[in-house]
């Protein structure tokens, strides 16, 4: 674990990982240039401003080309480097606060389809990704845009070569947005077809690669694009993305040689694998976190407990952290994960970093003598069970001599298809269970299940969330009501008119203090003000403040800190992937 540790930090304090297979320089052409790997199942969508999965990142960064892109410098550390824009500018600020960039457009940049690439389409598909009336559920990363909320966002193509866009205020990690999939361009005329991103004869990109097959829940196929302006530097000719979620499907394929990477396998052979594979097996660093999510919707309380408004949510509140204590997180990553997974007891990260370098998760929660939200260590197992006994005590009827609640609603712990999840589910099941809780377990296929969490259809839920840039706000903003990864529900349905939550800044210099007032009157509140704060002392205490806030519900019950466990065969040259969990098969290329 020590070593899991030690990569982790080093990892966000550079934000870079070091390449699999060969470093950052290519084998040279002329090896194997087809590829074939597994990801996940079938994705829930391929349009840049509308998905929210990595599976569906990683491949809409192979078809898809931004301002920016994550690339390697020549030690193999991943930075942002410019895509299609020449340069990575700096902005210019204005006298009101707000900050101007504009940027040129390199020569030569294609669609797939032979047209050409300009500044209106850039400013088309930002706009688009911001609407309301698209719903996207990254539509919150344009806050930072001026003109966010209101008919249009402040930006504008000059000329076809000149994108001009301002923001609000100046923002630190504005390079690493432009390097996220829904800031890519897409085409007016290519997205009025709302099917176009189904088919590869309507799929239109202006990446390294075309779509050029999709037997849908079997294989995506990519080919290397033409028209694209690098070409000449993508080696790898040929990208099958196989379609599953059987990790023992996967490893089969892996031993027999038909798969050259897999990014599952079956908990039960990790360690065999691990042995069998030393060179093949891959553990590396990642920012994120593995939690299980309530719906705040759920009523929880016994029918005749009486409790209503403030009262009752408070209730919740506290029954939803009691039950997070029942749960032995060491034996979590040890006896399932086997990944070197690090006990979570926050939502943000190991990894993201206060302005003095230290670790923001060390510094979360009232550090009342261990880090985080409450205690995970492995001492603190029986007197965190204790104390969860007593608090659900004071709502549920208890029988003394067989040590269960006996009134508890009977739950349904919903999770996609997966050994490890399975796995994780059944776990928590057996711990409720010795307490008299009955949770069910149910599984969805990939992007079904996705759905459903989205829409609230569930009471409690398995969940995960990987940084999308290397700022705390990644983890925070998401929780706002308006907020399409809102799968909690915080400030929607019965939610939305519940008065309970309170937050004071004016210790911070604001005027703000709200006692009992709704999450869009508090939460939502704080993340704006994040998002508009230039001093990054006040900043992160803002942030800091947000996660007290969020925690307090309940709602998030952190497992452990992600490490992203794989298998790519020996072979394979050229390979790398990002903290955020995006994988590169453009530069690889097969001995």
């Amino acid at each position: 674990m020590k070593k899991i540790l030690a990569l982790l930090l080093a990892l966000i304090m550079m934000f870079a990982l070091v390449a699999c297979g060969g470093g950052n320089t290519p084998a040279p052409a002329g090896d194997a240039s087809s590829i074939a790997v597994c990801l996940a199942s079938e994705p829930d969508t391929l349009d840049p401003a509308l998905n929210s999965a990595v599976d569906g990142a990683t491949l809409i960064s192979h078809l898809f080309s931004g301002l920016a892109k994550w690339s390697q410098d020549s030690n193999g550390a991943l930075v942002i480097v410019p895509d299609a824009a020449e340069e990575l500018v700096e902005g210019v600020e204005n006298a009101d606060g707000t900050v101007t960039y504009t940027y040129t457009l390199r020569d030569g940049l294609k669609w797939s389809d032979g047209k050409d690439v300009t500044a209106g389409d850039f400013a088309f598909a930002w706009q688009r990704a911001a609407s309301e009336d698209l719903g996207a559920d990254y539509g919150y990363m344009f806050e930072v845009v001026d003109g966010y909320g209101t008919d249009a966002l402040n930006v504008k193509a000059v000329d076809d070569k000149t994108l001009e866009v301002t923001l609000a205020n100046a923002v630190s990690y504005w390079n690493e947005l432009l390097a996220f999939p829904t800031y890519f361009p897409v085409r007016e005329d290519v997205v009025a077809n709302e099917g176009w991103a189904t088919e590869p004869t309507t799929y239109v990109s202006n990446g390294p690669y075309t779509m050029t097959g999709w037997d849908h829940n079997s294989v995506i196929t990519l080919e290397k694009n033409p028209n694209y302006v690098d070409a000449d530097e993508i080696l790898m000719d040929k990208i099958e993305f196989y379609l599953s979620d059987d990790a023992n499907n996967m490893v089969a394929n892996f031993k027999n040689g038909t798969w050259q990477l897999i990014d599952d396998v079956p908990t039960n052979e990790m360690a065999s694998l691990q042995a069998e594979y030393p060179d093949e097996y891959v553990v590396a660093g990642q920012i994120g976190t593995y939690y299980v999510c309530w719906n705040i919707n759920e009523d929880i309380l016994p029918a005749d407990s009486g409790l209503t408004g403030v009262e009752a949510e408070n209730a919740r509140a506290e029954i939803r952290n009691a039950v997070s204590l029942l749960f032995d997180r060491n034996y979590i990553v040890e006896e399932i994960g086997q990944a070197g997974q690090v006990p979570a007891s926050s939502f943000v990260a190991m990894g993201m970093t206060n302005p003095d370098g230290t670790q923001f998760y060390e510094t979360a929660g009232n550090n009342a003598g261990f880090t985080g939200y409450y205690d995970v260590s492995k001492e603190a197992v029986e007197s965190n069970y204790a104390q969860a006994i007593e608090v659900l005590k004071k709502y549920y009827a208890y029988d003394e001599a067989a040590g269960k609640f006996t009134n508890f609603p009977t739950m349904t712990y919903l999770y996609n298809t997966s050994e490890a999840h399975k796995a994780i589910g059944e776990y928590l099941q057996a711990q409720l269970a010795g307490v008299g809780i009955t949770m069910n377990l149910e599984n969805q296929e990939w992007n079904t299940f996705l759905n459903t969490r989205k829409n609230g259809d569930y009471s409690i839920a398995r969940n995960g969330w990987l940084a999308d840039y290397n700022d705390p706000i990644c983890f925070l903003d998401m929780w706002t009501t308006g907020s399409g990864n809102n799968d909690v529900q915080f400030g929607k349905g019965a939610n939305a008119e519940v008065k309970a939550y309170s937050l004071d800044l004016t210790d911070l210099g604001y005027d703000v203090k709200v006692e009992n007032g709704t999450w869009a009157e508090t939460y939502d509140v704080i993340i704006k003000l994040i998002k508009s704060c230039t001093d990054n002392g006040v900043r992160y205490q803002l942030m800091h403040r947000a996660e007290d806030l969020l925690m307090s519900t309940g709602c998030i019950c952190p497992l452990y800190f992600y490490t992203d466990t794989y298998m790519i065969n020996k072979d394979v040259k050229g390979f790398f992937a990002n903290p955020l969990g995006y994988k590169y098969f453009m530069y690889c290329t097969i001995g």
